[in-house]
């Protein structure tokens, strides 16, 4: 696997790769098994498969996590290189946000309810790196987990609005055994708030089942709610059943559709979603 850190050795790696298919899938680092799933699904798009590390300080709020967010650069590189990844971009922050930087993308809408009003400014940090990230490596097709849901939606509708030339492929959430989405902020928990952190993909479950049962809608997210309670979430920032196009939030079961929460356990943040069939 060959590893480049600045724009001008990826420029020439890129050339290299020539007219072959390749595929892109940005990461943060402290990859997991999920990250791994994202790497084999890329194989399956492209004959070249590439991947980013840059943990990017635009889409970090004030008082969240960048500073202590894990960095495992050696332990991640092995783990790709392992995992059959042909191309691996470190940029710095320097590299991406050189002096006088001054854009800043906001796709509207998509990215205004849920994550967006828990996190301001969150998703205009995502769609402004990761747009840099596709217009610099110019793949033919990037991978991104469904289990950063809304994040998903956000990047298609800027893709899309900006004509960037790239196929947006989301790949399903890798859990544990027991149904927790894998996250690198699991590494937070404690052995204690790992266990009870399940019933953030077991309320999810109950409410899909009972919502496809014809329940109505309020009454299931209630009673999701009131079991991430129940097993130990401090918070539960919302519960909801949402268009998966548009995330609006939907009262009664329609199209294509996602139930998504987030809720606090301890002092880690866990997100989820669960497709829903109408």
């Amino acid at each position: 696997m060959q590893i480049v850190r600045t724009s001008e050795e990826l420029t020439r790696a890129r050339a290299e790769i020539g007219v072959t298919r390749l595929a892109l899938v940005p990461t943060m680092g402290a990859l997991h098994p999920g990250h791994m799933a994202l790497i084999d699904a890329a194989k399956e798009h492209a004959d070249k498969v590439a991947a980013t590390i840059f943990v990017n300080p635009m889409q970090f709020g004030a008082n969240e996590d960048l500073d202590r967010y894990p960095r495992q650069e050696k332990a991640d590189a092995d783990l790709l290189a392992a995992t059959g990844c042909d191309l691996l971009w470190i940029p710095t922050v320097e590299d991406i946000y050189p002096n006088g930087f001054a854009t800043r993308i906001s796709v509207s809408g998509v990215s205004e309810s849920w994550e967006g009003e828990m996190r301001p400014s969150h998703f205009d940090g995502v769609a402004t790196v990761v747009a840099k990230l596709l217009l610099s490596a110019r793949p033919d097709a990037a991978l991104f987990g469904e289990k950063d849901f809304q994040q998903l939606a956000v990047i298609r509708r800027m893709v899309a609005d900006l004509n960037i030339p790239v196929e947006i492929v989301g790949v399903p959430t890798v859990r544990e055994a027991d149904g927790l989405a894998l996250s690198s902020r699991n590494v937070y928990l404690s052995a204690d708030e790992r266990q009870r952190a399940v019933g953030l993909p077991r309320a999810l479950d109950a409410a899909k089942r009972a919502i496809q049962a014809g329940q109505p809608v309020s009454a299931a997210l209630d009673e999701a709610t009131q079991a991430l309670l129940a097993c130990g979430f401090s918070g539960v920032d919302y519960v909801a059943l949402v268009d998966s196009a548009t995330l609006e939030p939907l009262d009664s079961p329609r199209g294509e559709m996602r139930l998504i929460a987030a809720a606090v356990m301890g002092l880690t943040r866990l997100i989820d979603n669960l497709p829903v069939a109408s």
